[in-house]
C-alpha cells in the first residue's frame, strides 16, 4: 500500500521541481491502492509542491453546452451558463477533491479552467473570464509555457495534452475552432458574466486523439521523461521545450496531429 511519504519519495525521483510550477493531468486509479485514496494523493503533491504553484485542470466543456454541433460546426446544447463556485470537473477524480481544498483557487474560464495553489496562484488564474478560446495564449495555458512549467500525466497518455490544444492555437492552425463564437455566461455569485467562446471543433474527429504520436519525439528531444509514481506509469513534460519542438512542425506541417496516428512508444 502507498502512503503520502512513499509518494512524495516517488516525486523526488520522478524530477520534479518543488519550487517550480506543476500541472498534473490524472488518473487516480493508476496510482494503485493507496492508504487515504485520492485525499493522500493530493497531501502528497500539495506538500511536495508547498514552495511551488500546483494546477490541476478542472474544465466543464462536457457540461456547457457541448451535446453535438450544428450544420455550421457550433456546439449546441441547453446549458450555456458555467457556475463558477459549483459546477464541477468533467475530468476525473482528483481535479474534483481538489476544488474542496482550502486556498485552491480556480479560474474563470467557462470550459477549461483550471484550479491552483501556492505561489502567485491568484495572479496565474486571473483573467480567463476575458478570454474567447479554450486556451489562448495569454490564458492559463499560455502562462504554463511563461512560467517554464512541468506537466505530469499521471498514468494517463498523452493523448489528454490539453497544453497541445493551446499550442495548434497559437500557431493558428486552421480547423480547430469553430467558425463562429458560442454564447455561455459566468455565473459568480447573483451575478452574470458574457464570456463568449470559439469552442475545439475538429471535423475529422478529436484530434486529440493524435497528440501521442509526438510522445517519442518529447522523449528523444528532451522534452518528456518517463516516471513512475505509487503505481502509475506517468510522462513528465517540459511545457517550454514541448511547444518549441511542436511550433517548429507546425509550421511547415499545420495538420501535423490531423494525419495518420502513430503508435506510442511502449
Amino acid at each position: 500500500m502507498h502512503t503520502k511519504n512513499s509518494l512524495i519519495a516517488d516525486l523526488k525521483t520522478a524530477g520534479i521541481n518543488p519550487s517550480g510550477t506543476l500541472m498534473i493531468h490524472s488518473s487516480c486509479k493508476s496510482v494503485g491502492v493507496v492508504e487515504g485514496r485520492g485525499d493522500t494523493i493530493l497531501d502528497a503533491f500539495i506538500d511536495f509542491m508547498r514552495d511551488g504553484l500546483l494546477i490541476f485542470p478542472t474544465h466543464t466543456w462536457e457540461y456547457v453546452m457541448n451535446e453535438g454541433f450544428d450544420e455550421n460546426g457550433a456546439p449546441v446544447g441547453k446549458n450555456n451558463i458555467f457556475d463558477y463556485e459549483t459546477m464541477p470537473s468533467c475530468v476525473g477524480i482528483l481535479p474534483n477533491l481538489f476544488l474542496k481544498r482550502p486556498g485552491v483557487i480556480r479560474s474563470m474560464h467557462p470550459t477549461h479552467s483550471v484550479a491552483a495553489i501556492g505561489t502567485k496562484a491568484a495572479e496565474f488564474t486571473d483573467g480567463e473570464e476575458f478570454t474567447q478560446s479554450p486556451c489562448p495564449r495569454n490564458g492559463c495555458h499560455g502562462k504554463l509555457y511563461d512560467r517554464g512549467a512541468q506537466i505530469l500525466f499521471l498514468g494517463c497518455e498523452l493523448t489528454k495534452n490539453t497544453y497541445l490544444h493551446g499550442v495548434e492555437e497559437w500557431y493558428n492552425v486552421p480547423g480547430r475552432l469553430t467558425e463562429k463564437p458560442q454564447e455561455i455566461f459566468i455565473r459568480r455569485g447573483g451575478e452574470l458574466i458574457p464570456c463568449p467562446q470559439y469552442r475545439h471543433h475538429f471535423s475529422g474527429g478529436n484530434v486529440s486523439d493524435n497528440y501521442d504520436k509526438a510522445e517519442k519525439l518529447f522523449i528523444e528531444n528532451g522534452a518528456a521523461t518517463y516516471c513512475k509514481i505509487g503505481d502509475a506509469h506517468s510522462v513528465l513534460c517540459d511545457a517550454v521545450k514541448m511547444a518549441d519542438l511542436i511550433g517548429e512542425i507546425l509550421k511547415n506541417e499545420p495538420d501535423y496531429f490531423a494525419s495518420g496516428k502513430l503508435k506510442s512508444p511502449s
